[in-house]
């Protein structure tokens, strides 16, 4: 551990000697600014760490050296004081080396879709918009509709959103994947509950410098609005549709008023779901021999189930259930993101650990 802190602090030097050099290069100063923030609390505890282990190393010599029986007595009182200090201190610093997630600080696009129930199933996925819009509120962050398909009655066969904010996809991208509901639908006359699902993808928001595509393998295709927008959208073709050829993804945007701004808003979709294409393959070869069920963000897993005769949200990814139905669908859903949080750190420093 020692030698990679100190490779960590002679980084974190270099770092500030450039910084003094870069003269009008603003872009790269707040680069080297940003990333002496992130390894600035590393280096104060390797720092602190160090200190600790040479003060131990000097009283032990003292112990083995020193004739004075007072001049000993001070040296086992402070190896008594020292010596305890290591181990936490040990274990903080090898949690704040667990490699940060690029993507923590991006806001997200997230796009929910009906899945096996029917018009249940899309009432659902209105219920889980609602839930999450609620949660960002309490958060603070904004929330922009990209596109959206609904079936009427209020429920939505698909809708893709932005939310904004410090953090975003540190707080929700452990939300994807299939979400379960079991309750007796509004439309069911003999009270029988019903099982329905809808699809939740939590994708990072993703800049033009982070993901290139090249023009050349992309199609554009513009037609009329289907939906509302007003006489202007509905007489000009102000949709667009986006086909990555290469991998045959295709978003569609029309909810905004012209063409450049469903093509602006297309495209960001479709680099946030290139680069999450690009990461998952970036994961699944460094995760090989271990995957964690928390965070892989498979479409397929069963993540949580919403049980509404019994008030009951159950997390199957890590056991954990609230009897808070209701104030889960108002956004309260921080229990589970803490618990999500705090298993995927503690799996992570095991691997640190095992390696």
């Amino acid at each position: 551990m020692l030698e990679k802190l100190a490779g960590i602090e002679k980084h974190f030097e270099e770092l500030g000697q450039e910084l003094m050099t870069v003269g009008d290069d603003y872009q790269r100063a707040a680069d080297i600014g940003k990333e002496r923030a992130e390894m600035e609390p590393v280096v104060a505890k390797a720092r602190e760490y160090r200190q600790i282990l040479q003060q131990i190393k000097d009283a032990q010599a003292m112990l083995e050296t020193e004739a004075d029986e007072e001049m000993r007595e001070l040296a086992e009182m402070e190896l008594a004081e020292l010596e305890p200090q290591v181990e936490p201190l040990e274990e903080e610093i090898k949690l704040l080396l667990v490699p940060k997630d690029p993507r923590d600080h991006k806001n997200v696009i997230m796009e929910i879709r009906a899945g096996t129930g029917g018009d249940e199933a899309a009432l659902f996925a209105a219920d889980l918009y609602r839930m999450y819009t609620r949660y960002a509120e309490n958060q603070g962050w904004k929330t922009e509709i990209l596109s959206q398909s609904d079936i009427g009655l209020g429920g939505l066969k698909e809708i893709t959103f932005l939310i904004k904010g410090a953090g975003a996809y540190s707080k929700l991208k452990f939300e994807s994947g299939v979400h379960r509901v079991q309750r007796v639908p509004a439309t069911e006359s003999q009270g029988r509950i019903h099982t329905s699902t809808a699809t939740v993808a939590v994708l990072a928001e993703v800049e033009e410098v982070d993901i290139k595509i090249p023009t050349t393998d992309i199609r554009i295709d513009v037609y009329k609005s289907a939906g509302a927008g007003g006489q202007n959208v509905q007489k000009n073709s102000t949709a667009v549709r986006i086909t990555h050829e290469p991998t045959g993804l295709v978003v569609a945007c029309q909810d905004e008023r012209s063409q450049l701004q469903n093509k602006i808003r297309a495209m960001s979709i479709l680099r946030a779901r290139l680069y999450e294409i690009e990461e998952e393959k970036r994961r699944s070869a460094r995760e090989e021999a271990r995957r964690s069920q928390v965070g892989t963000g498979e479409r397929s897993e069963k993540i949580r189930t919403y049980n509404y005769p019994q008030s009951r949200v159950t997390d199957h990814r890590i056991n954990h259930s609230s009897y808070n139905l209701a104030g889960v669908m108002e956004g309260d859903i921080e229990e589970f993101i803490e618990e999500l949080t705090t298993r995927d750190e503690a799996e992570r420093l095991a691997a640190i650990n095992e390696d």
